[in-house]
Formats: C-alpha cells, sequence, structure tokens
C-alpha cells in the first residue's frame, strides 16, 4: 500500500505542538505593518491553536 500524502498546502500553514495540538499563525502580519503598532505586531507574532471545529478537517489535510 501507498504512503498516505499530506496536503502541501496545509503542511506549510499548520504545525503540531509537541504535545499534539494542532497551531497555525494569526492573519494580518502580510503586508502593510508601517500602520500597526509594535505591541500589535508581537500579538500577530505568536501561534495560536486551531479552532475545535476544524481540528478534524485539518488533521485529515495534514494525513494524521
Amino acid at each position: 500500500m501507498p504512503k498516505q500524502k499530506s496536503r502541501k498546502s496545509a503542511a506549510k500553514r499548520f504545525k503540531v505542538s509537541s504535545r499534539g495540538k494542532l497551531r497555525h499563525a494569526k492573519t494580518r502580519r502580510g503586508h502593510l505593518l508601517s500602520k500597526k503598532s509594535a505591541s500589535r505586531k508581537r500579538r500577530l507574532k505568536e501561534r495560536v491553536e486551531v479552532d475545535a471545529t476544524a481540528q478534524k478537517k485539518v488533521r485529515r489535510m495534514l494525513g494524521l
């Protein structure tokens, strides 16, 4: 049986933490950063946990 492939677009966006939780980067940090405050940019830097309703879908895309 061949290996199961993950969706590469999802693999680039989501990471699995050491405890098995799915994490993703926050949005609104791609461009137009000069108008955003330093504290706001720091807050956008952190990764957050994937919403509970999307967990199953993301796990399937990652092949977990």
